[in-house]
């Protein structure tokens, strides 16, 4: 047999393995090179409130042409919105657009509802517990018809500006803080981009709420460039649409529930042109009277025959 080696021989023979594992690979990315420990601290939650309001925009089926342009500018105006397709307007029309506002994983809606081809009502509503707002929108005129000079970013931020009268009444401030929700655009949006180019102006004229857009025009020459900070020389554009928001209801509930206010100086259209038929209507009477009074004056005060009538009659 031949002889065992002895221990220490074994050892020295069997090489120490070394501890030779190359670092990890950073990660690439489109945007370059990328480290775990860098993509740790990115998948921290950040602190703080996110805004994530997203607002679906719809309509009524037999809505003008006008009205729909109105529709499609609002969408453009607002980057965070999504728009669905027409809806029926019936009675069930607000647990439908309940539904579609789940579906589409909204928070806010805005609901164009056109009646006799003639009268446009907005619902604007926060869903599912409400409140919700019935407007009657007048003095429309769309970016199409208008044809103004001014432009802005398509999905910028807009600054949201309100006139000092928002700060009167209750229900005006209730208005305000829904006008902020749906129409300003949540920071980092996908869809939006991070420049503050435009504003929106709300102002409240005769208890109406009037709208308009503005491009924040700021001169590009070196000359002429504005510090940071400096309101000088930065000049206010207009460019659409305009409308007009009058405000009939205010409900607790989406689409329905306890009227929390009611505008006593609300006059529905429908009204308004029964007055103006009324009118015309009176006129075509006050015609009919006058004439039967000529004709009764007549009547009683004939006149005395013409003893000259038959002067230049040649006698037969």
């Amino acid at each position: 047999m031949g002889k065992k080696r002895k221990h220490s021989e074994s050892e020295a023979a069997t090489p120490l393995e070394k501890d030779d594992s190359a670092p990890e690979r950073p990660k690439r990315t489109l945007l370059g090179w990328k480290d775990k420990s860098q993509d740790a601290e990115e998948t921290k939650p950040a602190a703080g409130f996110r805004n994530k309001e997203k607002v679906l925009v719809t309509c009524s089926r037999r809505i003008s042409f006008r009205y729909r342009h109105l529709m499609l500018n609002i969408v453009s105006l607002l980057p965070h919105c999504k728009k669905d397709s027409k809806v029926e307007a019936k009675s069930s029309k607000g647990a439908t657009l309940n539904e579609l506002v789940e579906l589409k994983g909204s928070s806010s809606c805005l609901f164009f509802e056109c009646r006799k081809h003639k009268d446009l009502y907005l619902w604007m509503v926060k869903s599912p517990s409400g409140p919700s707002v019935k407007f009657l929108v007048n003095a429309v005129h769309t970016m199409e018809e208008l044809k103004l000079t001014g432009n802005h970013l398509r999905g910028s931020r807009p600054l949201l500006t309100f006139s000092s009268n928002f700060d009167k009444d209750v229900h005006w401030k209730l208005l305000k803080e829904m006008l902020t929700q749906v129409f300003g655009i949540p920071k980092e949006h996908r869809k939006s981009k991070p420049y503050h180019d435009h504003v929106f102006a709300f102002s409240i004229v005769d208890d109406h709420i009037w709208f308009r857009n503005y491009q924040i025009s700021v001169p590009h020459n070196e000359a002429d460039k504005v510090a940071r900070g400096g309101l000088d020389k930065m000049t206010l554009v207009e460019v659409g649409p305009r409308f007009c928001l009058n405000p009939i209801k205010i409900f607790g509930g989406s689409f329905g529930g306890p009227t929390l206010y009611e505008n006593p100086f609300y006059v529905s259209p429908n009204q308004i042109r029964a007055l103006e038929k009324r009118n015309k209507a009176g006129k075509f009477a006050k015609k009919i009277k006058a004439k039967t009074r000529k004709k009764m004056h007549e009547l009683s005060n004939p006149l005395e025959p013409d003893e000259f009538a038959d002067m230049w009659k040649d006698d037969e």
